[in-house]
């Protein structure tokens, strides 16, 4: 674990970027297309993890993008390669471009110089969807990844994020799968291998930033 003043200039403002995965009413709100995740990431408080973070990176400084996940009513452009993506076809709730089901859900808050990354296919929300070149554009070195699942989008952004050569930080309790023991282990065996895992407060004690006074 990182010392709180190596945690502060890994998470220096200037080149921190805070990453909101899935945070979609269609996946974490009520009436969600998958009810057990959406309870998950409630019930645990994953979800109002991320909000607290969402709203000090306002504070700080610290850009935040949202990274959504849609389909085409036509689904033109989305994989069907995998039993995941033929399920997700037959979920009551589709997570369709332009409808309520692809808005951030409450209680995250969406500033007007927030990014919103949206895909049509894929796992993740970096590979394909342009958030690459975003992030460089923006001095982008340090990635926190937050939201939902610790499934599967949760490890692609991680992984994608570490083979781009930017350094992923994850806090543990600002992220949910299913079913809720499997977190942790994951946390435990796979990410903590090639991200920092820290908790939300620790996030927020490094964003807050001692006022600088002139002499």
């Amino acid at each position: 674990m990182p010392s709180s003043e190596e945690l502060r200039d890994l998470l220096d403002p200037d080149s921190t970027v805070l990453l909101t995965v899935e945070c979609q009413r269609g996946v974490v709100g009520p009436g969600a297309a998958l009810p057990q995740l959406a309870a998950a990431a409630r019930e645990s408080g994953a979800l109002a993890q991320v909000a607290r973070l969402v709203g000090a990176a306002h504070r700080s400084g610290v850009q935040v993008v949202h990274a959504v996940a849609e389909r085409r009513p036509d689904g033109r452009g989305a994989n069907r390669n995998a039993r995941l993506f033929r399920a997700a076809e037959r979920l009551p709730v589709q997570q369709l471009t332009g409808t309520d089901a692809t808005r951030v859900a409450p209680p995250i808050e969406v500033a007007g110089q927030d990014l919103v990354v949206r895909r049509l296919h894929g796992l993740s929300p970096i590979q394909g969807t342009g958030l690459d070149a975003l992030l460089r554009n923006l001095g982008c070195r340090t990635l926190v990844v937050t939201g939902v699942s610790a499934n599967v989008a949760i490890p692609n952004a991680v992984f994608d994020a570490v083979n781009r050569g930017y350094t992923a930080v994850v806090p543990s309790d600002a992220i949910a799968g299913v079913p809720a023991d499997y977190t942790p282990a994951m946390i435990r065996h796979t990410l903590a291998l090639v991200a920092t895992v820290v908790t939300t407060d620790e996030v927020l004690a490094a964003f807050r930033r001692p006022d600088v006074r002139p002499a």
